[in-house]
């Protein structure tokens, strides 16, 4: 593994830096007050690839290798501390790339462009109201009929229900394979007949909407199905996979900003006629922070790396490293992210708990990382038992 970028990846990043510096901060506050991200800033994402950038470029994306598409989720955690940013990224990076790996021809020439244009949002339907990651007692089914799938249940806790119904789009939804073994992995457009959604209000990351859909003989064409029949689960693995990898990157970024807001902070502020940030109190904070945060980032794109040699090229043989490597990563780092900003709101006392330090912003965004976004920490934490001491250890069935 090299770990100096190349000319190429240090000039994506700095391009990418740049958007998140005159785009994604001066309306950070804007996506979280309107519940919205505006147009104008999903059109610049289109314009530098940032819109399921893993997608090859005769679909519409950039051919982003894995390493490169964390970069860039590190720039938009940092950009939009809200967090709203950088979830739409991640579903339409994550999602958009296992479209486009095992979706038919047709589905991704139909969908995909709209995608990478920021013309139609692309996400994930796997959790329902019953359980998120207790696949036992999921109830939506996907019945075959002629050439098409019939579809009944509901799902809940997506991301983006609203957006899909603006812009047009929809989410891989899994499902019962009906009258078969399995599950089956389908693209469903939110605009489908028979469909209805509910929005549900957040306590952060308002700029991106979360919510459920309810399937009710809901139709889409078998072209939808990605792979095949009854063999959707493990799709959606791979795709968790590249998705989790993301979202640590995010709190990297977010983590970073905070870091970068304190430091600022304790420099100027001054207490008992000296700066803050020369009492060993704060000092030994930021370091143990720093290097929490190092650790992590690189641990980060270790994980985007594993994704390029092995995932990617479909080398199933690595299997057990990439999922120890993407778990530890999704459990530490909305962690310390999250302990992060947290942290720096208390060196500005009274301050740091207004909107005005702009501290708190992050923490409400980092929070829906820790309590089950692309998978919760205790989910992290039976994949790791499970790599570590075998599938017999596993408190399920």
């Amino acid at each position: 593994m090299e770990f100096r970028l190349s000319d190429d990846e240090l000039a994506f990043q700095t391009a990418v830096r740049k958007f998140g510096d005159t785009v994604l901060r001066p309306n950070e506050r804007t996506i979280d007050a309107e519940g919205r991200i505006p147009a104008s800033v999903l059109s610049e994402m289109a314009h530098l690839g940032l819109l399921a950038p893993m997608v090859p470029t005769e679909y519409g994306g950039i051919g982003a290798s894995a390493v490169l598409t964390e970069i860039a989720a590190e720039e938009i955690g940092r950009g939009d501390f809200s967090m709203a940013t950088a979830v739409f990224y991640l579903l339409e990076a994550g999602w958009g790339f296992l479209l486009s790996r095992y979706g038919t021809e047709a589905a991704k020439r139909e969908i995909l462009p709209a995608v990478c244009r920021g013309e139609a949002f692309l996400g994930i339907a796997s959790t329902e109201p019953g359980g998120g990651s207790d696949l036992a007692n999921m109830v939506t089914r996907s019945r075959r009929d002629g050439e098409s799938y019939v579809l009944n249940g509901e799902k809940a806790f997506l991301s983006g229900v609203e957006e899909a119904k603006a812009l047009g789009g929809g989410h891989l939804t899994l499902a019962r394979n009906e009258g078969g073994e399995g599950f089956n992995f389908i693209y469903v457009p939110t605009r489908s007949t028979g469909i209805s959604t509910q929005k549900f209000v957040n306590m952060g990351r308002m700029g991106i909407s979360t919510g459920a859909i309810t399937y009710h003989d809901v139709r889409v064409p078998v072209s939808y199905r990605l792979g095949e029949e009854g063999k959707g689960f493990h799709l959606a693995l791979e795709g968790f996979r590249v998705a989790r990898t993301f979202v640590s990157a995010a709190c990297v970024g977010a983590a970073e900003r905070a870091l970068e807001i304190g430091m600022s902070y304790v420099k100027q502020r001054q207490v008992f006629g000296q700066p803050l940030g020369k009492f060993e109190g704060i000092q030994f904070e930021l370091a143990d922070l720093y290097a929490q945060v190092e650790s992590v980032k690189w641990q980060c794109r270790r994980a985007a790396w594993l994704l390029d040699e092995y995932t990617l090229q479909g080398d199933t043989s690595h299997r057990s490293e990439v999922d120890r490597t993407v778990a530890a990563v999704k459990l530490v780092a909305p962690q310390v992210a999250f302990d992060t900003v947290r942290k720096v709101m208390m060196w500005h006392g009274a301050s740091g708990y207004t909107k005005d330090v702009g501290l708190e912003i992050g923490l409400r965004g980092i929070m829906s990382y820790l309590v089950g976004a692309e998978g919760g920490l205790n989910i992290m934490r039976i994949i790791l038992g499970r790599e570590l001491l075998g599938p017999e250890f596993v408190p399920y069935k």
